[in-house]
């Protein structure tokens, strides 16, 4: 299994503090199955900065470590970019960080909106070359009250990515919900942790595929497992043709 989405570098955003918190984190990703974990730290979130060249490097200290105390866990780069006016320009100057160094880059929103501008950032990303992935849409405030607007960004070549903890409930019930409705709408492509530790912020990610699995059925559960493949070799993911289109209308208030 492979988790596209992690807080694993220690000391420099708000997942884990030490070392000594990152290995504790790599040894319960191996115990949920995991065998590689794209590191993601915040950036330009008004709070936390992490350019290319310090998570790369911070990246193979951290393979190192796990090397050394022998955990069968691959640490890949990334980022979690807080969407701004100058995401094109930071991407040319080298600052920003795709998903392993592929075409995949993460985009996420503030928890209470979705600024005005992203319809126009997630297009000139994709002219740009590159497929923005918006990252725990369940928790977006105004996604969850206009889904029709989630509806309308995955239309428009977005994709997008639910925690898995959200999926199992770990964040209440209607975001559970929401969560649920968006994969049955097939309007996620990706299932990952979005771990900062092993107590209150854990990866959940076992007991998530094993709810897909059951609720969702099998397509559902080998398509979220293989797209997190697809995306490490820079591939193109998969989809599933949405089973229930009246349901999908009625969820999205299209009538």
């Amino acid at each position: 299994m492979i988790d596209i989405h992690s807080h694993i570098l220690p000391g420099i955003d708000d997942g884990a503090k030490t070392e000594d918190d990152s290995l504790k984190m790599a040894r319960e990703a191996v115990k949920q199955g995991i065998t590689s974990i794209i590191a993601t730290p915040h950036h330009r979130n008004g709070k936390y900065d992490n350019d290319r060249a310090s998570i790369v490097r911070d990246v193979a200290i951290l393979n190192e470590l796990l090397e050394d105390a022998d955990i069968p866990l691959t640490v890949l780069p990334g980022q979690e970019t807080r969407i701004n006016g100058e995401m094109i320009e930071d991407i040319n100057s080298g600052d920003l960080l795709p998903l392993n160094e592929s075409k995949y880059i993460f985009v996420e929103f503030p928890s209470g909106h979705v600024p005005r501008y992203s319809s126009q950032m997630l297009f000139d990303l994709q002219v740009a070359g590159y497929k923005p992935i918006i990252v725990h849409p369940e928790r977006n405030r105004e996604l969850m009250e206009h889904p029709s607007k989630m509806y309308d960004f995955v239309k428009n070549g977005a994709l997008t990515q639910v925690t898995a903890a959200s999926v199992v409930g770990k964040f209440g019930k209607n975001i559970q919900k929401f969560s649920q409705q968006l994969i049955e709408a097939n309007l996620t492509h990706f299932i990952a942790s979005d771990a900062h530790n092993t107590t209150t912020r854990g990866f959940c990610m076992d007991d998530a595929f094993r709810l897909i699995k059951n609720e969702f059925g099998s397509d559902y559960y080998f398509m979220f497992l293989e797209n997190s493949q697809l995306l490490v070799d820079n591939m193109n993911v998969n989809f599933v043709e949405p089973s229930r289109v009246k349901k999908k209308k009625k969820f999205l208030g299209l009538f």
